[in-house]
């Protein structure tokens, strides 16, 4: 069952409507939630962007953060939509210097995010990803945005797996999940 907290029950039936299950990916035992669909549909795809640009926490912001990769997408449409610049958290070592970066546990493995150094000092910026799972990937994100000097106006995903727990672990950050599973 789907609980909407962005205020928009038919997002969450537009959202959940393409979505694609890929079981045992990226390894055995993970039942991957693939956004293509969504992304692939221009009205479907528009509708959660205008959902995300009604928020003032966007509408505050300078900067949208989006997380590597698929929040990438999500960002860029937003800030064109709240006119605001965008910003990556990516990968280690794919930035050029200098960056500032944090290493943290994914429910599977580990890894290191970054983000560029200089753009982000005083900044309003609001971050958004494609799904929210157990949270350590968001989490060290807002991390490394607040260490980069940004003041996060809120947060931002498609869909949130709750029974992960991942929103605990971005207790104290406005978190809107368009599609909660």
């Amino acid at each position: 069952m789907s609980l909407p907290t962005s205020g928009n029950p038919a997002i969450s039936e537009v959202i959940s409507s393409r979505l694609r299950d890929v079981q045992d990916f990226p390894q055995p035992g993970v039942l991957f939630k693939d956004i293509m669909p969504l992304l692939a549909d221009a009205a479907a795809f528009g509708a959660c962007i205008d959902e995300f640009a009604k928020l003032s926490a966007t509408r505050e912001a300078e900067l949208i953060a989006g997380v590597e990769a698929r929040g990438f997408v999500v960002a860029a449409a937003l800030a064109r939509a709240v006119d605001a610049g965008v910003v990556p958290v990516r990968k280690a070592g794919k930035l050029p210097p200098p960056t500032v970066s944090a290493r943290y546990e994914l429910e599977y493995g580990s890894a290191e995010i970054e983000v560029p150094v200089g753009v982000l000092e005083g900044k309003r910026v609001y971050v958004v990803d494609d799904v929210l799972a157990t949270g350590g990937t968001l989490a060290a994100s807002l991390d490394l945005l607040a260490r980069a000097g940004a003041v996060v106006t809120g947060v931002g995903v498609l869909i949130e797996l709750e029974f992960l727990g991942g929103r605990a672990r971005l207790a104290g950050h406005e978190l809107t999940a368009l599609l909660r599973l």
